[in-house]
């Protein structure tokens, strides 16, 4: 799976559940709530205060890996 900012949260946990802690460190604690698995990654970053280039990154690495 290709990760991109524009990519919905709910796209990604439904691929692999196992990469939640990569939201959780960063204070996502909503993701079962409809609207936040509704949100790419960037709006949810802009929420979060977060860099979501940093997260994106992270993802890809973790699927590229698991490829």
């Amino acid at each position: 799976m290709q990760i991109t900012k524009e990519t919905i949260i709910g796209e990604i946990l439904d691929t692999d559940f196992e990469v939640a802690p990569f939201f959780l460190e960063i204070g996502m604690h909503c993701l079962g709530c409809p609207a936040s698995r509704g949100e790419s990654i960037e709006e949810a970053c802009a929420v979060h205060g977060t860099d979501p280039d940093a997260l994106v990154a992270k993802l890809n690495d973790y699927f590229a890996k698991k490829a």
